[in-house]
């Protein structure tokens, strides 16, 4: 499994989560800036993801939503801060609308995620800190942690196709 750890910290109010590929840097970085890469792992399993809008440069928005097996849509967006290709984007996290709307009675993560060169594959360590310790604890509630350690192992399954 790529996830190698995922800590939680209520006094700094984080979730940070390392994960391991065996892929280059860059392959990695794809699938996270390409909207079409980023469909085919970024949400839990049986949640496909749709992206409907992709500006990702400082200040942009990228935004998704996913649809349950029911066929309910969960939308949500990232408000881009910062873009340092193969190296690291910056972005408020946040829960919207099927429409894209932001949903304003849900906790916002302001996230950095760092790409580097590890043991011959790609190291990805996602940091997310949250307004409050209350806020982390409902992601965390909802099934952040799971969900992330899933949605990633989609990502490893992608570049298993990949190489096939």
């Amino acid at each position: 499994m790529p996830v190698t750890d995922i800590t939680t910290n209520s006094d700094d109010r984080s979730i940070v989560v390392t994960c391991d590929f065996p892929a280059p840097v860059s392959r990695i970085w794809e699938f996270w800036t390409d909207p079409r890469q980023l469909e085919r792992w970024f949400g839990p399993p049986g949640y496909p993801l749709t992206v409907t809008d992709h500006d990702l440069r400082p200040g942009g928005r990228v935004t998704y939503y996913m649809t349950s097996p029911e066929g309910q849509k969960f939308g949500g967006y990232w408000d881009v801060r910062s873009v340092e290709p193969t190296s690291r984007l910056a972005y408020v996290d946040g829960f919207a609308d099927a429409e894209g709307n932001p949903a304003e009675d849900m906790p916002l993560g302001d996230t950095v995620v760092d790409f580097s060169e590890h043991e011959g594959g790609t190291r990805v360590s996602s940091t997310t800190v949250y307004g409050s310790a209350q806020d982390l604890q409902k992601v965390l509630d909802m099934g952040m942690a799971e969900g992330l350690t899933q949605a990633v192992g989609q990502l490893d399954e992608a570049l298993v196709a990949d190489a096939a």
